[in-house]
């Protein structure tokens, strides 16, 4: 009787060690706050769980179904970042595009530095996800993007260049005349006028000015 007593005494120590190691273990990945390493709120399981499966859909998805999306990922806002950075590097630039999308639609300026340091090649970073790049950080408040957005004006394609004027008139509230849908001599008279104005603020420290 006293050798199964021990027995169970021990297996119970064994089990309560065990535990423990669990528990540190998994308290390794999460701060005390429910903060990611980045410093960012983490989802409940329920939630990471959705966010896990948007995520997977993304790819998939196109129209109006993936406005949906980029709009879902952006009113869950914090604890979806690091699944959205992580779709960010996504060798698919639409996926990335996505991504970015949802991002600058949060309007939280703090991820500036986050997206700014985005590990793309030199090829990604001039292409056209270069652009919805530039077209996300003005969106939050990085003017310094806006030179990039303004040769995007001179694009050939009416989408792109509709976008890059969006993006210029939502965060600069100034139009210069540019209509994307303009013959090319009048946009290149508008784009003109869209430099001019960018060298006049450029130096006069009013890059953040609404």
């Amino acid at each position: 009787m006293q050798h199964h007593i021990r027995v169970a005494l021990r297996t119970s120590a064994f089990v309560s060690v065990a535990l423990l190691a669990s528990c540190a273990s998994s308290k390794g990945s999460r701060s005390d706050d429910g903060r990611s390493e980045l410093g960012w709120i983490q989802a409940s399981p329920v939630l990471q769980q959705q966010i896990d499966d948007e995520s997977r859909r993304l790819p998939w998805t196109h129209g109006f179904e993936r406005l949906e999306q980029i709009r879902w990922f952006a009113s869950v806002g914090e604890p979806a970042y690091e699944t959205l950075f992580t779709l960010c590097v996504d060798p698919r630039d639409e996926v990335a595009a996505a991504a970015l999308a949802a991002l600058g639609a949060t309007g939280d300026q703090r991820l500036v530095p986050h997206i700014q340091d985005l590990p793309w090649s030199a090829d990604r970073a001039q292409s056209d996800l270069g652009l919805e790049r530039a077209r996300t950080l003005l969106r939050l408040g990085d003017w310094d993007e806006i030179p990039t957005l303004i040769a995007g004006l001179k694009d050939q394609r009416l989408y792109t260049r509709s976008l890059c004027f969006d993006a210029l008139k939502e965060s600069t509230h100034e139009t210069h005349g540019y209509d994307p849908r303009s013959e090319e001599q009048v946009r290149t008279e508008a784009v003109n006028r869209w430099e001019r104005w960018w060298q006049s603020r450029s130096g006069e420290g009013l890059l953040s000015a609404r």
